[in-house]
């Protein structure tokens, strides 16, 4: 594999169980003195697709053409997801029901860390009208599909029959089904492309508890011809993925992930990515090491979040070494960085719209990270900089520039911010340092009066003569 596939001529249906994913995130200071609990100040709210919608997330990101088939309630969860899956392109072929919560699972954050899960869901057998629908939704889509997924989280909307209906009709039509299984039952996903299970829900169809690489492959085999797959894809957490096939070698690859941070939602970016390879031509042990690129990038987030395509473009050129898994939302920041000064690590701050990277950038950036421990980068967004330097600009759009700053060894995190100056973001983030380049003063820069109060200092960076982003653009267009 030489070339990064075109994700875009891909076309996946995805079908399970929908959830809601929604985070509360805030400090905990105290013990309440009504139980011996902590109680969590609140700070902010944000919500995103989980479970089957958590697949079709990460396969709209990586920019294929996707459908999601399930069910959610008639309720304010349920206008959320809506909301979200039009947000992000996704295809909605979700049926709504009276008789049903939307599946949600809140989860409780404060310092990076989980306090506490709950979980709002109905795991019954779902009305025959329901049924009916999904089936009739399911045999309308599959015309012109290249790949269908199968997102099984126990939540009732696969049972046997349904399951064991969609993966005969998918077969009869010649179109690949990738399933990721939940249960000991795997009687119903017979006859499957590929099974994606974790080393946990391996064990659970297996007679003996897998150990090593060589038992594994042994017990795969078995599995293989019990359930007349194609191929068997066990994930392992920190010890990589294994791939096993009816008629090709073991394949085993190593994790790449330098730092974990939360493994929420990492078998649904695994499950999407192989299967939108696979669907675009790729062989599947191509496919695997590709899925293996985008879980490693997305176990280095915090909270469920899908791989973007130009994270995952990024780490396979340069395999791993690109910065694609620096790129976070203020809220993430805030979170790792909150992790860092509580390790004592000097935090440095710059910011800027590198819009094309230059010797003076370069210079700029080095000496920044001399100041501290991390370097944290602030990145004027594609809006922020139209409205700064006109209508021509940005050369390189925001995706993109984030990309390359953060591939910079020295780089350790790049946020995007919309506003004219990055205010907001030094408020959030209170680094000890700030570095600006030009002929600034301490007193001219934004934000110094918040990191000299909390006894931080502000560094001036002398610019590199005759070099700016405008100068080079104008050299460009005269020769």
């Amino acid at each position: 594999m030489k070339t990064y596939p075109d994700f875009s001529k891909c076309k996946v249906l995805v079908i399970g169980d929908v959830m809601l994913d929604r985070y509360y995130w805030g400090k905990v200071s105290r013990i309440s003195p009504e139980a011996p609990v902590p109680v969590v100040r609140v700070m902010e709210k944000t919500g995103t697709l989980g479970g089957a919608g958590n697949v079709a997330l990460n396969l709209a990101e990586l920019k294929c053409q996707c459908a999601l088939l399930g069910v959610y309630g008639n309720d304010p969860p349920g206008e959320s997801l809506i909301s979200i899956l039009n947000k992000f392109d996704i295809q909605n072929r979700l049926i709504k029901s009276s008789t049903r919560p939307t599946t949600t699972k809140t989860r409780i954050i404060s310092q990076g860390q989980q306090i506490i899960r709950l979980d709002e869901e109905e795991t019954g057998k779902l009305e025959n009208c329901i049924y009916k629908e999904l089936i009739r939704r399911f045999d309308e889509q599959l015309a012109g599909t290249d790949v269908v997924i199968i997102s099984d989280y126990g939540k009732g909307v696969l049972d046997d029959s349904l399951t064991a209906r969609i993966i005969n009709l998918t077969k009869k039509n010649h179109i690949p089904i990738f399933v990721d299984p939940k249960g000991e039952n795997w009687n119903r996903y017979n006859g499957a492309t590929c099974i994606t299970p974790n080393l946990t829900e391996f064990n659970q169809v297996s007679p003996v508890s897998v150990a090593d690489d060589l038992s594994l492959s042994q017990e795969a085999k078995k599995v293989i011809d019990q359930f007349e797959l194609d191929f068997l894809l066990v994930t392992k957490g920190a010890k990589g993925l294994s791939l096993f096939g009816r008629s090709q070698p073991d394949t085993h690859i190593s994790a790449i992930a330098k730092e974990v941070f939360d493994v929420s939602g990492a078998g649904d970016t695994v499950i999407a990515t192989l299967s939108a390879a696979f669907g675009t031509g790729l062989k599947m042990a191509e496919a695997a090491e590709l899925a293996n690129l985008a879980a490693g990038i997305v176990v280095g987030k915090i909270g469920t979040q899908p791989i973007t395509t130009i994270e995952l473009e990024g780490a396979f050129y340069d395999k791993g070494i690109s910065g694609a898994n620096k790129i976070f939302t203020i809220r993430q920041a805030k979170e790792l960085i909150a992790k860092w000064h509580n390790e004592g690590k000097r935090i440095v701050f710059t910011n800027g719209c590198f819009d094309i990277l230059h010797i003076g950038h370069i210079k700029l950036l080095h000496a920044a990270s001399e100041e501290g421990d991390k370097l944290i980068i602030g990145l004027n967004s594609d809006s922020s900089i139209k409205r700064l330097k006109g209508p021509s600009r940005p050369v390189m759009k925001e995706d993109e520039r984030a990309t390359i700053i953060a591939s910079l060894k020295y780089v350790d995190l790049v946020v995007m911010f919309e506003e004219d100056n990055p205010l907001k973001l030094i408020n959030e983030f209170r680094p000890d340092v700030i570095v600006k380049g030009g002929d600034y003063t301490p007193e001219t820069v934004v934000g110094h009066e918040i990191v000299e109060s909390s006894g931080g200092r502000v560094v001036i960076f002398p610019i590199v003569d005759g070099i700016s982003t405008t100068q080079v653009i104008e050299q460009m267009k005269s020769q």
